[in-house]
């Protein structure tokens, strides 16, 4: 079975579509790699690559966009909605056929080092492939954002794992990590107090009190005039999406503010959206057999 790693990679940009549409071709022109999605945000001024392929194809794919990225993206004079600390914000390695989360690891070091190294970034490991416990979690090797990072990586508990000790000064730094798969999802309200908002994300975020697996953070999207909880469900075998929405629902019901649409950033896995299906369907055997296509998928290849 040939190794297939998935990468979804978040870059600070989501304005300009012509900067965006340069940095996918460079890793749509990398050989063994194909781009599998790409979404964009003006509020959050962030964009999600997703691509995969064989582990080093990856990995030189994430190379290439991080340095292409440096090139075309300025940090100094970033704006945006969503946390951030650098140009190229968050590589991760996500395992997918063929490969452990090991090896992934590995990965996400080897093209660490070499950020680093070559292009002069500070890279920090998070997830499976950080250092330390407390640089786990994505949020707090973010912590401070790119503004704040300029001084904190100063201090020898905010060094980095590779590069220099200090913010490249148009790129800032990245986060680079080995993970499991995760589900960016975004909830939107019919109300514009951010206040209510960060409310409703602090009572569903696990760091909070919240819901295991949940990150969450409340936001104000200018460009519609509403509210948002953005969130990454780290595990949604552990917490389904559904839990996360009744609970939100919930909490949003307290303020008077209602849900007017969600929705999913880059891809997602098909089995946590059959999930949902049996929980507000009332389908409890429900399987994935009973997919037209993948029915037919199956039966074509002979499986």
């Amino acid at each position: 079975m040939q190794p297939i790693v998935q990468s979804a990679v978040n870059f600070s940009e989501g304005r300009r579509k012509e900067v965006i549409e340069d940095i996918v071709l460079t890793v749509r022109n990398t050989p063994g790699v194909s781009v599998l999605d790409t979404s964009y945000d003006y509020d959050h001024n962030r964009a999600v690559l997703t691509f995969g392929g064989a582990p080093q194809a990856v990995g030189e794919a994430a190379f290439r966009l991080t340095e292409r990225a440096a090139r075309l993206i300025n940090m100094e004079q970033h704006r945006g909605g969503h946390p951030r600390m650098g140009a190229t914000d968050v590589i991760p390695f996500i395992p997918v056929q063929g490969i452990d989360m090991t090896q992934c690891v590995e990965l996400a070091r080897s093209v660490g080092r070499r950020i680093g190294d070559e292009l002069k970034i500070p890279v920090y490991l998070y997830e499976e492939a950080a250092t330390s416990p407390e640089r786990k979690n994505l949020a707090n090797v973010r912590s401070g954002e790119y503004e704040g990072l300029k001084e904190f990586i100063k201090k020898d508990e905010r060094a980095p794992d590779f590069g220099p000790q200090q913010m490249h000064p148009t790129a800032g730094a990245v986060a680079v990590g080995a993970r499991r798969p995760l589900v960016a999802y975004n909830v939107n309200f019919d109300i514009s107090d951010v206040k209510i908002a960060r409310k409703i994300a602090n009572a569903v975020r696990e760091k909070t009190g919240g819901l295991k697996n949940v990150r969450a953070i409340g936001l104000f999207l200018q460009d519609r005039n509403q509210v948002q909880v953005s969130m990454n469900l780290v595990n949604c075998e552990e917490t389904p999406i559904y839990r996360v929405v009744e609970l939100i629902k919930a909490e949003a019901a307290r303020y008077g503010a209602k849900i007017t649409d969600t929705e999913i950033v880059g891809l997602c896995p098909q089995d946590y959206l059959l999930e949902a299906a049996r929980y507000y369907l009332q389908l409890p055997s429900f399987s994935a057999d009973q997919v037209t296509e993948n029915k037919i998928a199956w039966e074509m290849s002979g499986k």
